[in-house]
């Protein structure tokens, strides 16, 4: 499967951001777990929120809980972040990724090395 990401963009503090992910040239997301990553120091990516709807799972990071939801739209092959309060922190790029099967099958959103297919990320910044 081929995601793509967009709705990245320049945004001030405590502003707001969705970011989509999409299944490219027809890609159907449907048997996957898809979810939303980005670097961060120290590690090679943190996983931000990741969802199954194999198993009906949402995973929201602690570092962003409270802030952030996903969700998806299934009808147009879409999954969503959206990022509310946006810190300095949060800038990054943000990629999207997907792994077949249900989140419980392996598809933690901690362990981002067991996603398989990663769109080429859209970039989130800040401004000052």
């Amino acid at each position: 499967v081929h995601v793509v990401e967009s709705g990245g963009g320049l945004v001030q503090p405590g502003e707001s951001l969705t970011l989509t992910c999409a299944g490219s040239g027809g890609d159907n997301l449907d048997g996957y777990a898809v979810g939303w990553f980005r670097p961060i120091p120290g590690k090679e990516r943190e996983g931000v929120a990741c969802l199954s709807s194999i198993d009906s799972v949402t995973y929201v990071a602690n570092s962003v809980k409270g802030r952030v939801t996903i969700s998806s739209n299934n009808a147009k092959n879409t999954v969503y972040l959206q990022m509310n309060s946006l810190k300095p922190d949060d800038m990054a790029v943000y990629y999207c990724a997907a792994k077949m099967g249900s989140y419980y099958g392996g598809a933690y959103c901690v362990h981002s090395e067991e996603y398989d297919y990663w769109g080429q990320g859209t970039q989130v910044t800040l401004s000052s």
